[in-house]
């Protein structure tokens, strides 16, 4: 198993992974936005993605949005989002240890905390989070989202 950033090379790979993630999703963009949008994600040094490389093939992967801030002596925080492993892999220790990467990564940038959010409400999930380290009791999220 190798833990890496992901790069230019690894979109096609990553999207297809994403496929996995839900079973009702938006319409998938055209590849070309895709490509401008993940071009975008990797020349900003807020952006991190990290993926599980399994036998030559991704087979998990997160993003962490290191996001600037001015409290807390000015430290930044960390947001963790995107946390999917293929179906066909799960139960490995492949998600901990790609969020432990991720939250590494975090202190080193100096993060003062690390957030993640899951819509998922199954007890697996909720266990998986908190064994890898996420307090389900920090605090309290609230989503809008627009109109329909």
């Amino acid at each position: 198993m190798q833990i890496r950033e992901l790069d230019q090379p690894d979109l096609q790979e990553l999207l297809a992974l994403y496929a996995d993630q839900h079973e009702v999703d938006d319409p998938v963009p055209t590849l070309a936005i895709a490509e401008s949008v993940w071009k975008e994600l990797l020349s900003s040094p807020h952006f991190r993605y990290f993926g599980v490389i399994l036998d030559g093939q991704l087979v998990a992967s997160c993003n962490l949005t290191v996001i600037p801030n001015l409290t807390r002596a000015c430290r930044p925080y960390g947001l963790i989002e995107n946390v999917v492993t293929h179906r066909a892999y799960r139960n490995r220790g492949l998600g901990k240890a790609l969020l432990a990467r991720a939250v590494k990564i975090a202190w080193e940038h100096n993060c003062y905390k690390v957030m993640l959010m899951t819509g998922r409400k199954d007890e697996a999930t909720l266990r998986f989070y908190t064994s890898a380290g996420f307090d389900p009791e920090g605090k309290q999220a609230f989503i809008a989202k627009p109109s329909a």
